[in-house]
């Protein structure tokens, strides 16, 4: 049993709803189960796969889910950046080995599921990237139309070419993501279409299993989980789903929520510094990692009240120190992720040389896509393929 519950007035509503904020003080929505009545129990998950689903029980989708095998993603000990870093206990989670190569197909394998609940029978999307190529698969699975909005010139290759093979109708804007967002907005409430962006508290729960995968994969719960925020979603999500296993009895403390913003595009790094009550948006948000140039954060509130309810903080890095990260990560751990992927880990980075990082502390940075989402950006930091003519001598003098 669930219900959506405002995360302001405390109002609630019925979980067959279709509502993004509350119709009374208009903040967020959060999906509250009752938790008492789950006959759940550690054991029974840990004999499921490591799959999303494993944790259906704290899902809100009662029926077969719409579903590509998402979850269960890698989770990396960094042992060559760790040690050149200090950390003994550095880790990655490797949301990119997803279906569709980002942490969004656990949020969409809900939220179109939930859709499909709920009766719908069009979903929409604006997006930076990833959102549009992870709802155009999950509604091509599902058999829905799918409508996604994009900031024109503005939207790594690779991800534009996975919304157009699942068949998405695929629009782009003359404006940047937060105009997008709200022209989609408007367009569902209008027409009738189901919104998936991370306003939806649906696709939120998704998300929330990455954190619930980190606290089983570890075997225990790490000191510090890092997260890049773009709209905020991820980091929200992880808070709530760790919430809820406490509140379950399942473990007994929550991480340090840690959130990294490019400095072109960091809202609620300006907020945790200043000790704002809330976000004051980038109107002109900027960043070579084009899935967190977002400048008017949806889920700003939840993120603020997850990074301060656990004593976390937030940071930004530049653009040199994301592309460098990224490089760093490929070239000394294998692990080969988008630019806004990279700017946890480089996030940790800079607080490990500004003295802010307890040494010992277990830390688990969440690199949220995928190398090959992006691939302009990795050619224009390489050096090209070296040509050479088809005999053994022209290899030999290249390699030498």
């Amino acid at each position: 049993m669930y219900r959506l519950v405002c995360i302001g007035c405390g109002a609630e509503y019925a979980p067959d709803e279709v509502i993004y904020r509350c119709r009374t003080c208009g903040h967020l929505l959060a999906v509250k189960y009752d938790l008492d009545s789950l006959n759940i129990s550690r054991a029974e998950w840990d004999r499921r796969p490591l799959k999303l689903w494993r944790y259906r029980e704290i899902l809100p989708v009662t029926g077969d889910p719409v579903s590509l095998q998402e979850g269960g993603t890698p989770l990396y000990h960094m042992k060559r950046l760790g040690e050149e870093l200090g950390l003994k206990n550095l880790y990655a989670k490797h949301e990119g080995m997803n279906p569709s190569g980002s942490f969004k197909d656990r949020g969409m394998t809900v939220g179109v599921s939930m859709a499909m609940q709920l009766g719908m029978k069009q979903v929409a999307c604006a997006s930076t990237g990833n959102t549009s190529a992870s709802l155009a698969a999950y509604a091509a699975k599902a058999g829905m139309p799918a409508v996604v909005l994009l900031p024109a010139g503005k939207v790594a290759l690779g991800k534009v070419a996975q919304a157009l093979m699942h068949g998405a109708k695929v629009i782009a804007i003359r404006d940047n993501f937060d105009r997008a967002l709200e022209m989609v907005h408007d367009l569902c409430i209008s027409e009738g279409i189901y919104l998936l962006n991370s306003v939806n508290p649906y696709r939120l729960e998704g998300q929330k299993t990455i954190g619930l995968e980190v606290v089983d994969q570890l075997g225990d719960v790490p000191d510090r989980i890092v997260l890049p925020v773009g709209n905020a979603g991820n980091i929200s999500a992880v808070h709530k789903g760790l919430g809820e296993l406490i509140e379950l009895g399942f473990i007994d403390r929550m991480p340090m929520m840690t959130g990294i913003q490019a400095a072109g595009s960091q809202p609620v790094v300006e907020a945790i510094a200043g000790n704002l009550p809330e976000v004051i948006p980038f109107k002109e948000p900027e960043t070579i990692a084009t899935a967190i140039r977002i400048g008017a954060p949806v889920n700003a509130e939840k993120a603020l009240r997850a990074i301060r309810e656990t004593g976390g903080t937030a940071d930004s890095v530049t653009d040199e120190e994301i592309l460098a990260m990224q490089r760093d990560l490929a070239r000394k751990e294998g692990i080969g992720v988008e630019p806004a992927s990279a700017a946890s880990v480089a996030g940790i980075k800079k607080m490990v040389e500004d003295g802010r990082i307890d040494p010992d502390e277990r830390i688990v940075c969440v690199v949220t896509g995928h190398l090959l989402k992006d691939p302009e950006t990795v050619i224009r930091q390489c050096e090209p393929p070296i040509e050479i003519d088809a005999d053994i001598q022209s290899l030999l003098s290249v390699l030498r």
